[in-house]
């Protein structure tokens, strides 16, 4: 995550509270991210709807669990 953070300009710290729900990030924040992700914002909205999707299909997992798995901000999504 550190150096997705890095490559977005961003702290990890902030990148981690944005992945978890504390964090709204703006528009050029999102884009920044979805850069140092080397994806389009496009593309990184249908990765975290498809999660989304999966995740409430899940009922027992919980928020964490579905910040886990889902590495939509880390690439591994």
């Amino acid at each position: 995550m550190s150096d997705v953070a890095e490559r977005a300009g961003l702290s990890a710290q902030y990148l981690s509270e944005i992945e978890r729900g504390l964090k709204d990030p703006s528009s050029e924040m999102l884009h920044a991210i979805a850069g140092a992700l080397e994806l389009e914002v496009p593309d990184v909205a249908r990765r975290a709807a498809s999660v989304l999707e999966a995740t409430l299909a899940t009922p027992v997992m919980g928020a964490c669990q579905f910040v886990c798995v889902s590495g939509v901000f880390t690439g591994r999504g």
